[in-house]
């Protein structure tokens, strides 16, 4: 299956990468800037298209991701601290953000006569992202199949729609996935804060996974009082 994925440069797509090349025909590797304020993650994404020796693309939405008001990751509002399924990690939705992603990236698979996009969206998103449920999964593939009718014949595939964030590390380690080499972080910082809802989301996936975490963290032992915290509410 000749496949595009969509790559932050984030733990989830990155493995789903490394995974897509030993497990079908990765074809290119997508990445977006939509003026995120961790925009550095695209460094990531485009080194990654560079060890798996695929093209990279990078489509530029900073005019779209500027209308798109009122997220922590494109306004000028804090990133919020603590676990990632708290009510508060909700300013950090991107309205439509997968949805308009999504579309550009069939464009493209169409036009180079791929016949799969793929995501790394996963069951940890589901609180938070409604463009990362299954409901939205299924119904824009079904939205494509039309779209593309008599031109193309491009599926959606999510394979880590209904597993976890320890999931997707697990299979990242199966499939050699470098995980120093991939971006989480909200903030944007130098180094991953290790107090944002990604940072503490990450830290747990390694915990739960069983698999050493190389990341460097400024503050490497918040996500448990995050865990305790969430778990007490």
């Amino acid at each position: 299956m000749k496949t595009i994925v969509i790559c932050s440069g984030g733990l989830d797509s990155v493995s789903l990468a490394h995974m897509v090349a030993e497990e079908h025909e990765l074809s290119r590797i997508i990445s977006f800037d939509y003026g995120q304020r961790h925009r550095k993650e695209v460094d990531f994404a485009r080194a990654c298209a560079a060890r798996l020796n695929v093209p990279f693309d990078l489509i530029d939405l900073q005019s779209i991701g500027a209308a798109l008001t009122g997220s922590a990751l494109t306004d000028d509002i804090d990133v919020p601290d603590g676990h990632y399924a708290e009510e508060s990690m909700r300013v950090t939705v991107v309205p439509n953000r997968n949805a308009i992603m999504l579309t550009v990236a069939f464009g493209v698979a169409a036009a180079h006569g791929a016949d799969a996009v793929a995501t790394a969206v996963h069951g940890g998103d589901h609180f938070i992202y409604p463009d990362c449920r299954p409901k939205f999964t299924e119904a824009f593939n079904t939205m494509q199949q039309a779209a593309l009718d008599g031109y193309a014949d491009v599926t959606l595939y999510t394979p880590f729609v209904h597993q976890t964030k320890a999931d997707i590390v697990t299979a990242g380690a199966k499939h050699n996935t470098p995980f120093a080499d991939t971006w989480s972080c909200y903030k944007g910082g130098d180094e991953h804060c290790g107090r944002c809802g990604t940072c503490v989301e990450r830290r747990e996936a390694f915990d739960i996974a069983g698999v050493p975490d190389p990341t460097r963290y400024a503050d490497p032992d918040f996500w448990r009082s995050a865990l305790a915290e969430k778990a007490a509410s």
